[in-house]
């Protein structure tokens, strides 16, 4: 009698392959694949919803210089379809999604961070932003997180939003910075909140991963502020002062921001430029070694035509430009600038009444408590 021969499919699962290997060899994939390959089996889903796994799959992106992308999202969120997502080093279109429906019609978004493929978006539409959203398209996935720990807020006139991962705990914050000029003190005192993720709750604090914006320090009897960078340390929820260079200092200019250049903290002023036929110019001093006021250092001149606003830096270096076209008419365009060849390109992106932000595709939110799909 002839013994029955195993089926070679079934011959083959015998040779089982290591379950890190597996893993590791998943972590690699794009979202959209391991997303479908949770259905393969229950051991396959609950390995890939782990905070362990999401963070291997998120270190794997961010070393890939492949997947560094741009987000370009509407202010007016009625238009619900108008998002794209761009290369980061040519910003040629890719893909496009949608806002979530569950966003407030009446919302004008903003993006007030970006982090490890989550978007941070508040409504810059109302005075005391208290509408904060935690958005991760590429698994459609969000949470709008809890009112503020410090009650209403409808006398404000001033709030800043900054995002951030917690690298130690492998955990996201949200700080909220709110001032308001209606009250009796002068100067005004600002108050300051931190939401964690992972506890899902604000806390009031006083006054690597850090958070950096432009301030004014206004001391007793004195009509004129110090201008200063503060940053504001997200593993140790401590702030501290940083000196702008001192050339900058003296330097007459229409716009001063703070920015990212390839990894480090730059400082960017816009104002006329030196250089002949040309109107105006951006000056980037980049800090060289972080906290150490000596190591800021001038790193280029980019001449410019005509009224121009800087975004940011993408992660190549890159300085994206909103251009007036017309300003009677408020027209603008984007330009993305190559500081090297000082290159431009024109971008078919138009809306004025927009942000754009770093963007990468990622599993966050993936394992988070109270997330709303879409």
């Amino acid at each position: 009698m002839s013994q029955t021969r195993e089926p070679p499919i079934l011959r083959h699962r015998n040779n089982h392959i290591p379950d890190d290997i597996v893993l590791n060899i998943l972590a690699k994939l794009p979202v959209k694949s391991i997303l479908r390959f949770r259905c393969v089996c229950k051991s396959w889903y609950s390995s890939i919803t782990t905070p362990n796994f999401i963070s291997t799959h998120t270190q794997f992106v961010n070393n890939n210089k492949d997947h560094a992308f741009i987000v370009h999202i509407p202010w007016d969120t009625r238009n619900m379809d108008a998002c794209t997502v761009s290369l980061d080093r040519t910003f040629d279109r890719i893909s496009g999604f949608g806002i979530p429906h569950d966003f407030p019609s009446d919302t004008e978004c903003a993006i007030a961070g970006s982090c490890n493929g989550i978007l941070c978006i508040a409504d810059c539409g109302r005075i005391s932003t208290d509408v904060i959203y935690l958005w991760n398209p590429s698994i459609r996935k969000f949470k709008r997180l809890p009112s503020s720990c410090l009650g209403k807020t409808g006398n404000l006139v001033y709030v800043t939003i900054g995002f951030a991962y917690h690298s130690q705990n492998n955990d996201y914050k949200v700080v909220r910075i709110s001032c308001s000029f209606l009250s009796s003190i002068y100067p005004p005192v600002p108050q300051i909140e931190v939401y964690t993720l992972s506890t899902d709750s604000w806390r009031r604090v006083g006054i690597s991963g850090a958070l950096h914006w432009m301030a004014c320090i206004i001391e007793e009897n004195r009509k004129r502020g110090k201008e200063i960078i503060v940053s504001f340390d997200v593993n140790t929820e401590k702030f501290r002062e940083l000196a702008l260079p001192l050339c900058s200092r003296t330097a007459h200019s229409y716009q001063k921001c703070l920015a990212l250049f390839k990894g480090k903290l730059a400082f960017i002023t816009f104002g006329g430029s030196e250089r002949r036929g040309f109107q105006n110019s951006y000056s980037v001093w980049v800090m060289r070694e972080y906290g150490v006021i000596e190591s800021w250092n001038k790193l280029f001149v980019v001449p410019l035509e005509g009224f121009v606003i800087c975004f940011a830096f993408t992660q190549y270096g890159s300085l994206l430009l909103r251009r007036a076209i017309n300003l009677v008419n408020h027209e603008f365009k984007l330009v993305l600038v190559d500081t090297a060849t000082q290159h431009e390109k024109d971008l078919e992106i138009q809306d004025p009444n927009s942000c754009v932000a770093t963007f990468m595709e990622s599993l966050a939110l993936l394992d988070g408590a109270n997330m709303i799909s879409y």
